[in-house]
C-alpha cells in the first residue's frame, strides 16, 4: 500500500522504532525532558497498551501465558490497539498543538507482524494504515542495533522477545528498509552510540519541525 499518508498541520508527531533493547524508551524520555525545557507541551506514549483497551490487548499479545496465536490474529490485535491509541490519545493531543512522542507505531507492525511473521507486508500495512487513518509521524527515529546485542539486555522475555534470532534479524532489516525508502521522514542512528550522542542527533533533526507545536503558555493557533 503506497500512499502519501496524513501529516497533521498542528502538533508534532515523533516515533521511536527499532529492535529489542535498542534504547527507544530511554531516548523517548530524554526527548520529552528536552522539549519540556524548551516550553513545549509533550505527551509521551507507547504501543501497545497505553489506553485502557490497549492494556488488555497488550496482555494478550505479549504474555507468554497466551501461547501460540495465529499470525493474522496477532496482527489484528496490534491494529486494534493502534486504532484506539490514535483515536483517543494521539490525535487529540496533536489537535491541541502538542508534541506526541510514541515508543513504537505502525512500522513495528510492518516489521514484526509483516517481515518477522512472514505475512504479506502489503496486506498488513493496509490493515494498519486503515486502523490509524493513515496518520504518519513527522519524524521516525530508528535506533539500529544487531538483534543479538539488544536481546542480551533482557533477563526475561515476552512472546515477541522470545522469538528466534532470525525473526529479529528480519525485523531489523525491515526497519532499515522503511527508513531508506523515505529519508525525509526518518532518522537512522546507531544504537551503540552514547545516550547523549543519540539524544543530541535527535534534537537537531527535530528542531526544524517544531513550528507546528505550541509552547506552554502560548495562545492556541
Amino acid at each position: 500500500m503506497t500512499t502519501p499518508g496524513t501529516y497533521t498541520q498542528r502538533g508534532v508527531f515523533v516515533c521511536f522504532e527499532g529492535g529489542e533493547g535498542s534504547g527507544k524508551s530511554t531516548q523517548s524520555r530524554l526527548l520529552r525532558t528536552w522539549l519540556e525545557e524548551q516550553g513545549y507541551r509533550v505527551v509521551l506514549t507507547f504501543e501497545p497498551g497505553d489506553t485502557p483497551v490497549g492494556q488488555e490487548l497488550r496482555r494478550i499479545v505479549l504474555s507468554p501465558e497466551t501461547g501460540a496465536l495465529a499470525d493474522r490474529t496477532e496482527a489484528l490485535l496490534y491494529a486494534a490497539d493502534k486504532a484506539e491509541h490514535v483515536e483517543t490519545l494521539v490525535l487529540p493531543a496533536l489537535e491541541r498543538g502538542e508534541v506526541v512522542i510514541t515508543d513504537r507505531y505502525v512500522d513495528s507492525t510492518l516489521a514484526y507482524q509483516g517481515a518477522g511473521r512472514s505475512l504479506p507486508v502489503a496486506e498488513v500495512e493496509q490493515v494498519a494504515r486503515w486502523a490509524t487513518g493513515d496518520l504518519r509521524p513527522h519524524l521516525t527515529v530508528v535506533l539500529d542495533l544487531e538483534p543479538a546485542a539488544g536481546l542480551g539486555r533482557f533477563e526475561g522475555r515476552d512472546r515477541i522477545e522470545g522469538e528466534s534470532l532470525e525473526f529479529h534479524r528480519r525485523v531489523r532489516e525491515a526497519f532499515v528498509a522503511m527508513a531508506a525508502a523515505d529519508p525525509a521522514h526518518y532518522l537512522v542512528l546507531d544504537a551503540r552510540a552514547s545516550v547523549d550522542e543519540i539524544a543530541t542527533a535527535v534534537q537537531r533533526r527535530l528542531e526544524p519541525l517544531l513550528a507546528g507545536a505550541t509552547r506552554a503558555g502560548a495562545e492556541a493557533r
